[in-house]
């Protein structure tokens, strides 16, 4: 049976007994079911993981012993920020979820203009600690222990102007090319539009900036697939992911 990871937000020390959150001492008690004298993971984003003991538990609250710290699985090579307009209904929480299982070390929702969803206020910040807890929930079953950066909203144009990675691709459907596979890449920005894609007008700015366009072929594939067969084709290419691979 697979040890659960868990993540905290706190510091971890071997040996110091560690009260977790209400939300992860929930998902033990409750869903979970484990009892005092179980052993599950923890980590907090630093890049290690700690096997640790449950000491006491309840629904509301799960104390635990952690071991010596082991360092994790190690980050991609290839440091990869998406950028991606905001989707309706949970396909941004698709895109957020499964681009994290593949390895983007950062995560910006654009606002491009054809994007419908628009976020203000405390609905942008309830759709932030949402989407981070889908990070977290992410790295926990799969493996990572650093939780890729997540960003705030940003207009499509003000976060070009701060893109400054080694190589960058604009997803363009209409688009004839794919990737140079002489070209060298350690970080890499992927910018990718809504349904119905990112206007003439975004393209050439984003082309004005150095991107590159990028097409996946001769089917148009949906806001939630194209991100996903992109950063796959990106690690295959420059990061950690090939062929030879076995998963469990």
């Amino acid at each position: 049976m697979r040890i659960p990871r868990i993540y905290t937000g706190q510091d971890i020390t071997a040996g110091k007994l560690l009260q977790l959150e209400a939300g992860a001492s929930q998902h033990i008690g409750r869903a979970l079911r484990m009892q005092a004298g179980d052993s599950i993971c923890l980590f907090n984003g630093s890049g290690h993981q700690w096997p640790a003991q449950i000491t006491a538990i309840d629904k509301k609250q799960v104390s635990v012993l952690p071991d010596q710290s082991a360092i994790g699985t190690p980050e991609s090579p290839l440091a990869i920020h998406l950028a991606i307009a905001i989707s309706r209904g949970d396909r941004m929480d698709t895109v957020i979820q499964k681009s994290t299982e593949l390895g983007v070390q950062a995560i910006t929702p654009i606002i491009s203009e054809r994007t419908e969803v628009r976020l203000k206020g405390d609905r942008e910040k309830k759709k932030l600690q949402h989407w981070q807890q889908v990070i977290v929930s992410a790295c926990e079953q799969c493996g990572r222990n650093t939780l890729p950066e997540l960003h705030p909203p940003s207009p499509v144009g003000q976060w070009l102007e701060s893109s400054d990675s080694q190589l960058r691709f604009v997803l363009h459907h209409r688009g004839n090319k794919g990737l140079n596979a002489d070209a060298q890449a350690s970080s890499i920005d992927l910018l990718i539009g809504p349904e119905g894609g990112l206007s003439e007008a975004e393209i050439g700015s984003a082309q004005d900036r150095g991107f590159q366009p990028l097409t996946l072929g001769p089917r148009i594939l949906r806001t939630e697939t194209a991100p996903l067969a992109a950063i796959a084709i990106l690690q295959a290419q420059w990061g950690d992911m090939n062929a030879g691979g076995t998963g469990d």
